[in-house]
């Protein structure tokens, strides 16, 4: 009778200890993750203060003067000797240096996707916007991008003097006159609407020779006005 009556007072504590054991044990879980949570925001608190820190180091520096050499060498030796043309330099060095700050920045700091499709698309905007250039002068535009963006994702210095002269020597020997002879072209308007019949096209090119002195070898007719006896011709001669 003794032994039952401490059976039944065993189990009778077992079951008011229960209760307590979960609540004991529910608390214990809730600390736990609220010690987690508040460990989880302090690391985002300190990756936002880090996550926009950019290092302007002697890197920065070496590798713009890098680049502003190599874009100065394409423009004074190769560019401006050819077309003698000063309008699109401004155009160039500004288009390279902030190509170059842009990616050393986007190199250091991350930005959304949405951000960086908002960016193309402004220079798409300003792009679309603007005058139609030439073909050659949209080539080196494209050159002085490609080298600011080159120079600014942090190579070896010898790595990128070396992909520098490799553009620079591309560029020297496509436009300089060397592999091939550089063919220009003007449009002009032609009042002689006798010569430009096929049969007096040596006639009429030696006629634009005395009066251009250029030394064409070859034109084109692009549009006739028998109204005004007048031609839109184009004419094509080497340097």
């Amino acid at each position: 009778m003794t032994l039952s009556k401490h059976l039944i007072t065993m189990i009778l504590f077992l079951f008011l200890a229960m209760p307590v054991k979960v609540c004991l044990a529910q608390s214990l879980e809730t600390e736990i993750t609220q010690a987690e949570d508040a460990a989880a925001k302090d690391d985002k608190t300190d990756k936002k203060k880090t996550k926009d820190v950019i290092e302007i180091n002697q890197i920065f520096f070496i590798n713009l003067a890098i680049n502003v050499v190599a874009v100065l060498i394409i423009i004074l030796l190769i560019y401006h000797p050819n077309y003698k043309k000063m309008d699109y330099i401004f155009t160039f060095i500004s288009f390279n240096l902030v190509i170059f700050v842009l990616t050393y920045v986007l190199n250091e700091v991350k930005i959304s996707l949405g951000a960086a499709f908002g960016l193309f698309a402004v220079f798409s905007m300003l792009r679309y916007r603007t005058q139609g250039i030439s073909m050659t002068d949209m080539t080196y535009l494209f050159i002085f991008i490609a080298m600011g963006l080159i120079s600014a994702i942090q190579l070896e210095y010898y790595e990128l003097c070396i992909l520098d002269g490799v553009i620079i020597a591309g560029t020297y020997l496509l436009d300089g006159n060397i592999l091939y002879k550089r063919e220009l072209s003007k449009c002009i308007r032609y009042e002689n609407i006798d010569l430009i019949k096929p049969e007096n096209r040596e006639a009429l090119m030696e006629d634009i020779r005395k009066r251009t002195g250029l030394k064409i070898h070859r034109v084109s007719i692009n549009r006739i006005n028998f109204l005004r006896d007048i031609a839109n011709i184009t004419v094509y001669y080497y340097e």
